[in-house]
């Protein structure tokens, strides 16, 4: 009786097993918010609320890499929750939600899917500014 384990041959091409990960850059955007703020409000009023808002949401970006950079969590629980809150209210629905997985890894204190997270909203926000911009000039 042979008592030996077969072992598979090593992969020639070890590159054909890796697979790459690619974020589609998709933003997903209810223009349904901005709509009804540009009808109640007028252009040049809603384009201001608009820019307040995107600036209110770049700042508490800023906060949030600041408290990751500091690795203080308790700080970041409040622009989280407010970039959730704001993002929504224009339409910015991946940036809301990818601010609401925010405020769930730091109630974990998942440090690693933090990092992964914050990136993605902060990728979501850079595609939404152009989003934005771009549904407002139609």
């Amino acid at each position: 009786m042979d008592n030996t384990t077969p072992f598979l041959a090593p992969v020639p091409d070890a590159e054909s097993d890796v697979i790459v990960l690619r974020c589609s850059d998709h933003l997903h955007f209810d223009p349904t918010a901005l709509n009804a703020l540009f009808a109640k409000k007028g252009f040049h009023a809603a384009e201001e609320v608009v820019c307040r808002i995107l600036e209110d949401i770049a700042m508490r970006l800023d906060m949030l890499q600041e408290g990751r950079s500091e690795s203080r969590f308790d700080l970041m629980f409040k622009p989280a929750r407010r970039i959730r809150s704001v993002a929504g209210q224009i339409g910015l629905i991946e940036v809301a939600a990818a601010a609401g997985h925010v405020v769930t890894c730091l109630e974990q204190m998942d440090g690693v899917a933090l990092e992964a997270t914050m990136a993605r909203l902060e990728r979501g926000f850079d595609v939404a500014v152009s989003e934005i911009w771009t549904y407002r000039e139609v």
